[in-house]
């Protein structure tokens, strides 16, 4: 039990894949006017989609990326090439369309979602001195702010946030995924922003892995290796302070998580219930995945892991979560851009499966045939 109601609700809802719309896909698939099996993980993956959803004809449009940001405290040791402030002004920069992940929505013909979690000097509805009111983004664009208006505490003196915070962020995880599939959503994909936060990432695999942390703390924004080390210490720092329980994954999340990291929890749970497939990015979306999977079991399978980040960590959570991902380019930027490069799979996959003619209205001959 989490020790939030709505939660473990969802939870309860999120039920095993769907067995009888894999079979079908798999059939659908063996007619076509190939060998069997010959498209491999690209035909496992419209299999997979079946599984998710409960239909063997299952569509990836319209589909949404959700971008969470949120300020890190740890952000103050450190642990980044680039300064707190660079979480706000790529907010900025995904409202106004000018990010990669921006672009990336746009040709797939994506909604964008931008989260603020807990962005100091942003949130509109906690706007004050000095908290100018962010202008209105770019057509396509849809932002969200929680309303908290600052971020996490320094992970590495004592808990990042209290338990009732790490659980609100995840139910408002839970309400955007619920509304996202509400609107139609038949695919979703997540990314996140936050200063410092493959520390907490680093941090909750650690924890949540029983790795060392040296061995799951990456240079991040481009540390040299000196940096990196710091970081890792870090890393090692908060898991003596803070002990946290693997059996008690909220408690987890709380005392290294980030916000951003918790609303994507609530989505992953969510978009589980709601049997909406959710594409992973990297190793900040696998912490997410970490929690979420602690949480819930059955979301694991529910997942698909879209590439493997050049953070090592990253490994170490898929192997954890026994994903295999699509995609191996070295890119470790986040924001959802590794996700976003994987729906053009996940199309191809569909466009595939309805696209091909048979053997029977091709008039071809199958493997069969006397």
């Amino acid at each position: 039990m989490t020790g939030s109601r709505r939660i473990d609700a969802v939870v309860g809802r999120i039920a095993p894949l769907d067995g009888a719309a894999m079979a079908a896909a798999a059939a659908r698939l063996d007619r076509l006017t190939k060998p069997p099996g010959s498209l491999g993980r690209v035909e496992e993956l419209a299999i997979r989609l079946a599984g998710i959803t409960g239909r063997s004809d299952a569509v990836t449009r319209p589909r949404t990326i959700v971008v969470a940001a949120a300020d890190h405290g740890v952000a103050a040791r450190g642990v980044s090439a680039y300064p707190p402030d660079v979480t706000r002004q790529m907010v900025a920069n995904f409202r106004a369309g000018g990010a990669a992940i921006s672009v990336l929505a746009r040709s797939l013909d994506a909604g964008l979602v931008i989260v603020d979690a807990g962005v100091e000097g942003l949130a509109p509805s906690v706007a004050g001195e000095g908290q100018a009111a962010p202008s209105a983004p770019r057509p396509g664009v849809e932002f969200r702010s929680t309303g908290r208006g600052r971020g996490t505490a320094d992970l590495s003196a004592g808990p990042a946030m209290t338990r009732d915070e790490a659980l609100a962020a995840v139910e408002a995880g839970l309400d955007l995924a619920a509304d996202l599939a509400e609107r139609g959503a038949v695919l979703i994909g997540v990314g996140e922003m936050g200063i410092g936060n493959t520390t907490a990432a680093a941090a909750l695999t650690a924890a949540l892995c029983g790795a060392q942390p040296d061995a799951v703390t990456g240079p991040g924004t481009g540390l040299d290796e000196a940096a990196r080390a710091r970081k890792a210490a870090i890393v090692e720092q908060a898991l003596a302070i803070n002990r946290p329980d693997p059996a008690d994954p909220i408690g987890v999340l709380a005392a290294l998580g980030g916000l951003e990291i918790a609303v994507l929890v609530g989505v992953l749970l969510g978009g589980a219930a709601a049997r909406v497939p959710v594409v992973l990015d990297g190793f900040i979306t696998g912490a997410a995945a970490l929690v979420a999977a602690a949480v819930a079991p059955g979301v694991a399978v529910r997942l698909i892991a879209s590439h493997r980040s050049a953070e090592p960590g990253h490994a170490v959570q898929l192997d954890r979560l026994g994903l295999r991902p699509l995609l191996d380019l070295e890119v470790r930027l986040g924001e959802g851009t590794g996700a976003a490069l994987a729906f053009g799979l996940l199309d191809a996959a569909v466009s595939l499966r309805d696209g091909m003619a048979t053997f029977e209205s091709a008039g071809v001959a199958d493997r069969d045939a006397p």
